[in-house]
C-alpha cells in the first residue's frame, strides 16, 4: 500500500512541471505565428510610431541603459535609448 501511495504522489507531483511545458510551447509557437505582424528589432521609436500608431501606453524608461515599453493592443514593444530591442505577443 505505501508504494502505491507514493507512486500516485509523484504522479501528482509531476503534473504541474508537464502542463507549464505546454504552456512554454504554446506560448513560443503564437510568438513565432504574429512575429511578421510586430516591429523589428533595431527599428527606431519614430518608425515604429508611424507604422503601428500611437501605443495605448508608454512606460517611462528605467535603468541604464534605459528601458522603454510601449503597450499595443496585440504586443509590447521594448525600446533601449530608442530603438527596438524586442517585441513580444500579448493575450
Amino acid at each position: 500500500m505505501p508504494y502505491k501511495k507514493m507512486l500516485g504522489l509523484l504522479i501528482l507531483a509531476a503534473a504541474p512541471m508537464a502542463g507549464a511545458d505546454v504552456l512554454l510551447l504554446d506560448g513560443v509557437e503564437m510568438n513565432a505565428q504574429t512575429a511578421s505582424s510586430r516591429p523589428a528589432r533595431g527599428m527606431t521609436m519614430t518608425r515604429v510610431e508611424a507604422a503601428f500608431g500611437a501605443p495605448t501606453s508608454r512606460r517611462a524608461a528605467i535603468g541604464d541603459p534605459p528601458i522603454t515599453r510601449w503597450d499595443y493592443p496585440g504586443f509590447s514593444v521594448y525600446f533601449e535609448y530608442d530603438h527596438v530591442i524586442h517585441a513580444v505577443a500579448r493575450r
